[in-house]
């Protein structure tokens, strides 16, 4: 009897934690990037839940921040900018490389970022200085996919760590 109550007792402690004011037990960020072949570049994709990402930006720029708020776009897209220069940094194929910011979407609980880095004739070797959210979780986790010709590597950093690489 208690074998199949646990599955429900389970979800239930689950969906309770989820309803505290601390919306989510995890502190992740996950940033995808895709080699693309034709334009040359890499495209970039940061997933940062939006709650988290409002109180970072709140945080180190002293105001109000809504990323909802449509109104406000134009400002908290400068603020996005700014943030993301100062903690997610590229080295493609051994070069220093900026990455343009593209903009965001919000996706439910989490905000897509979305960057380019142009003119790369191939792609060999990436490393990543990803520090985002450090500035609030000392548990903070930074997870990096990347995806070239089909082929998919991934890695990780756990706060204090920063930098991931990956080769093809």
């Amino acid at each position: 009897m208690l074998s199949k109550l646990l599955p429900i007792i389970s979800l239930f402690f689950i969906l309770t934690a989820f309803k505290t004011e601390n919306r989510h037990p995890l502190h992740v960020s996950t940033t995808e990037i895709s080699y693309n072949n034709k334009s040359k570049s890499l495209e970039i994709t940061c997933k940062i839940f939006s709650d988290d990402f409002e109180n970072a930006l709140t945080k180190r720029f002293k105001t109000k921040i809504d990323l909802q708020d449509k109104k406000l776009q134009q400002e908290m897209n400068i603020l996005i900018k700014s943030y993301l220069e100062a903690n997610l940094k590229f080295t493609v194929n051994g070069k220093i490389s900026k990455a343009n910011y593209l903009g965001a979407e919000n996706d439910h609980e989490a905000t897509n970022l979305f960057l380019e880095i142009e003119n790369i004739s191939a792609l060999q070797s990436l490393t990543v200085s990803n520090s985002i959210l450090y500035d609030l979780f000392d548990d903070q986790m930074n997870i990096l996919h990347v995806e070239k010709n089909g082929a998919r590597k991934s890695t990780k950093a756990n706060y204090p760590e920063k930098i991931m690489s990956v080769s093809f």
